[in-house]
């Protein structure tokens, strides 16, 4: 979670930094192994073979699923049969070396559009593409330059809507690299991203929704002639956490406001509004509402409110799991997937009687998804459904089918087999409260042995670890391959429990949520041969500002990596470019109530500090800029604690460089093999 970036006047110390330390390990950005440890090498090899499915879209009548995957010339667009698992693949172009993603089905099922940057004249500009059941052929829709993203069919087949930034220089949204500081800052080269829509017939294009809001999600209505969408006024990297609902006419017209959680009473109140959907009948809009950090990462109950406006209803109250998105089923019911504890849960629950069909239900010990959504699904009308599957134990993979039923469908990763240990789910109690989490055991775990332990903390922090494949990228998995348990719990703040379990830590960051970690650990540590003098603690985002903040509140943790984190909350709110965020969690701005941020900021404690920390970061993460890495940086150098500053050029808060996601990975694995070396003979060596 947890923007703009770095000023000026940092901007020569950070890359002086960034210089320093990389000469301080024996090469570059490069992904060598710096330890010699054969281990890491054959780990980030392993990870780096990993083809992940981005897209899966089932047909209307259930019968062919449109997936997509990265491949080495681009994204490859798949069409499978259920029934025979007859594959092929699709072009935009006869030619053309790569196919596209985001396929989505007419509603007819006789055409698929889809996004593609494979025409041979396309030079990595994306295009939405039809491709014709009838002929098998695929024809270019649009000619646009900008950014397009979520292409939906209009229910009556005649338009196809996406949203659009013109003339885009970057990803819509805060987890992608902020522009570096130029001109008037706020009012120049503001990029505002609007419901596009062009009609299918004649190609015809035209932007719909207004310059002044920038719109995050769009709806069709049941009879295509009005959007809903979630929308604020730009720049859009830092409105969505203040978004509203609005209707519009689809041919365009002035935008009709129907909830602003700012003016509403209640459990609502100020909270955040995702994934607008109609009803049926046209006569309701629902959406989830609820403490989210981010776009994407949705949480919460699901809302219904009157598509002319009024009261807006909770469908799902006092849940103790957290819906993350959800479609219409009928007038009667709707299909949910939701968090629950730190697995997956899909199930319907029918409007009438207010309760969950628990026939109707199944649940997974790991992750899904459908898409950019977190936890989308595909359904067809006859209820089958698609969706991408991924495990700590199982490579990410499409399955396909009735819901009880399911059948994989892609066979990319088949081959490749876990590095890492056993998994097992742990939960115990804290404070009254319920808490969950997951433990993977070292490699070729031997119970007669001690291990160190990585605390592992996700970011968020409305957000939860389910159990996924990892890519190359950071995260806790791959510690397990070199010999360590990893802890991944849900403390308070996270999805999974309930939105009263969400909403759990506001005002209290780094409090409630670090004793539900101890805790956790002392259960693991009770029954397990755990080396409490080998315990580490790491995370990125809220988890590197709970890294941050932990070793400025215990000396517990011998080693750690703080991945983007946040040092100084009472600074953050005036470098990031996300502060609209803030006032939901800590209740008032850092310029009204500036003592419930300082209580949270490791700058307070820094004096406490004795852990050694490795701070990473990128230069122009927005979310969590890469002064607030600096400060703690700083700090540790200035009370005498070993550290190390590693910022990466021209990243963001999600880093995109294969090489540097590398680097990231390998530098964090030798720091805790370093710093918390395993002991041999009464001394210590490194592994």
């Amino acid at each position: 979670m947890f923007s703009r970036t770095i000023r000026p006047v940092l901007l020569p110390l950070l890359l002086a930094v960034t210089i320093a330390s990389s000469q301080a390990q024996e090469t570059a950005h490069d992904g060598s192994s710096r330890s010699g440890d054969p281990r890491i090498s054959a780990l980030i090899s392993s990870l780096g073979k990993t083809r992940t499915p981005t897209d899966a879209a089932i047909s209307p009548d259930g019968r062919i699923v449109a997936w997509s995957v990265r491949g080495s010339k681009g994204e490859e667009l798949h069409l499978t049969e259920l029934s025979s698992a007859t594959d092929k693949t699709i072009t935009p172009a006869p030619g053309a070396t790569c196919g596209g993603g985001a396929p989505t089905w007419s509603p007819d099922g006789e055409s698929l559009a889809y996004l593609s940057t494979c025409m041979p004249s396309a030079d990595g500009q994306p295009q939405v593409i039809v491709w014709s059941k009838k002929t098998g052929e695929s024809q270019q829709l649009t000619h646009l330059t900008g950014a397009i993203t979520s292409p939906a069919w209009s229910p009556d087949g005649k338009k196809i809507g996406f949203l659009f930034v013109e003339n885009a220089t970057r990803s819509a949204g805060a987890l992608a690299a902020m522009k570096p500081w130029d001109g008037v800052i706020g009012e120049d080269g503001v990029e505002v991203q609007r419901v596009g829509v062009a009609d299918v017939a004649s190609g015809s294009f035209a932007q719909v929704t207004p310059r002044t809001l920038h719109v995050y999600e769009f709806n069709w209505s049941p009879d295509s002639s009005k959007f809903a969408y979630v929308a604020a006024p730009p720049p859009g990297e830092n409105t969505w956490w203040v978004a509203q609902i609005y209707t519009q006419q689809a041919l365009g017209g002035d935008p009709t406001s129907i909830l602003d959680t700012k003016k509403v009473d209640g459990p609502l109140h100020g909270l955040q509004i995702a994934l607008p959907r109609w009803s049926p009948d046209g006569k309701q809009i629902a959406f989830i509402g609820g403490l989210m950090s981010d776009q994407g990462s949705t949480g919460g109950d699901i809302w219904s409110i009157s598509s002319g406006g009024g009261k807006p209803k909770d469908l799902t109250p006092g849940r103790t799991s957290t819906p993350a998105y959800f479609a219409w089923l009928n007038e009667e019911a709707i299909g949910i997937s939701e968090h629950l504890g730190g697995s997956s849960r899909l199930i319907i629950h029918r409007l009438q009687t207010g309760q969950d069909d628990a026939s109707k239900s199944i649940t997974f010990p790991e992750s899904i998804g459908s898409g950019t959504a977190a936890m989308s699904i595909s359904i067809s009308q006859h209820g089958d459904i698609a969706i991408i599957r991924s495990s700590f134990e199982h490579a990410p993979e499409v399955w396909a089918g009735r819901m009880n039923a399911l059948k994989q469908i892609s066979h990319l990763n088949d081959a490749i087999k876990p590095l890492w240990g056993k998994t097992e789910n742990v939960e115990w109690m804290n404070e009254g409260f319920h808490v969950q989490g997951w433990l993977l055991y070292p490699a070729n775990y031997d119970p007669a042995k001690k291990y160190p332990l990585i605390v592992s903390v996700h970011g968020g922090p409305s957000s939860a670890v389910s159990p996924r494949w990892p890519g190359l990228g950071y995260g806790g998995v791959p510690f397990s391959s070199l010999g360590y348990f990893v802890f991944m719990p849900n403390p308070r703040g996270s999805y999974g429990q309930g939105e009263a379990f969400t909403q759990a830590n506001r005002k209290d960051f780094g409090y409630g949520d670090l004793r539900d970690i101890t805790t956790g650990m002392d259960t693991i540590e009770a029954r397990l041969p755990i080396d409490k003098s080998r315990e580490g603690l790491t995370g990125w985002s809220y988890g590197g500002f709970m890294t941050m903040f932990a070793v400025s509140q215990t000396k517990r943790f011998h080693a750690a990596v703080a991945g983007a984190g946040i040092s100084d909350w009472k600074s953050y709110y005036g470098e990031n470019s996300i502060d609209q965020w803030m006032i939901p969690f800590f209740g008032a701005s850092v310029y009204d109530d500036p003592a419930v941020y300082s209580k949270s900021s490791a700058i307070e404690y820094i004096k406490n500090v004795t852990t050694p920390t490795l701070v990473v970061v990128g230069d122009r993460d927005g979310e969590c800029p890469a002064p607030q890495s600096f400060e703690f940086w700083h700090g540790l150098r200035a009370v005498g604690v070993k550290t190390q500053l590693v910022v990466y050029p021209n990243e963001g808060h999600g880093f995109r460089s294969p090489e540097h996601r590398r680097d990231v990975l390998e530098r964090a694995l030798n720091w805790f093999e370093t710093e918390m070396p395993a002991k041999v003979s009464g001394t210590t060596a490194g592994r």
